[in-house]
């Protein structure tokens, strides 16, 4: 699957003339310039740095949070007043009381949602979560 980039805001989606809010992704530096909380940067950089060894990633960080993509998103860090909120798409659903959400969006593809209070929290399952995530998303 070929990932399409907007031709008005340069992001890339997975599909098509995808709808989405037409705005440039912003530079990491601006992203994390902005007053955020400060547990933020450091939940970024333990999942960041999981994500980055396995293989390329495209990242898009705007203002409602940053964005992991192949040919289209397969997780995002959204920012909470307490905590991070992971999220994450795979082809199964995951039986885990850290799992706060879990919608089926097609198929057999499951959006699930954790809680991060800290790098400490993106434990060995929360990055095979991501692994899993990573590898069942088409480049």
């Amino acid at each position: 699957m070929t990932a399409w980039t907007c031709p008005n805001c340069d992001r890339r989606f997975g599909r098509r003339n995808q709808s989405h809010e037409c705005a440039p992704a912003m530079t990491l530096e601006d992203y994390f310039a902005a007053d955020g909380p400060p547990f933020e940067r450091p939940i970024f950089d333990a999942v960041h740095g999981h994500l980055t060894t396995l293989g390329p990633l495209h990242l898009e960080p705007v203002s409602v949070g940053l964005f992991f993509k192949r040919s289209r998103t397969f997780a995002e860090l959204r920012p909470m007043t307490r905590w991070m909120v992971l999220s994450f798409i795979l082809s199964h659903r995951v039986d885990d009381p850290r799992i706060t959400r879990q919608v089926t969006i097609s198929g057999s593809r499951v959006y699930h949602q954790t809680k991060l209070h800290g790098p400490d929290d993106v434990d060995g399952q929360v990055r095979d979560w991501l692994t899993d995530a990573y590898l069942s998303t088409p480049l």
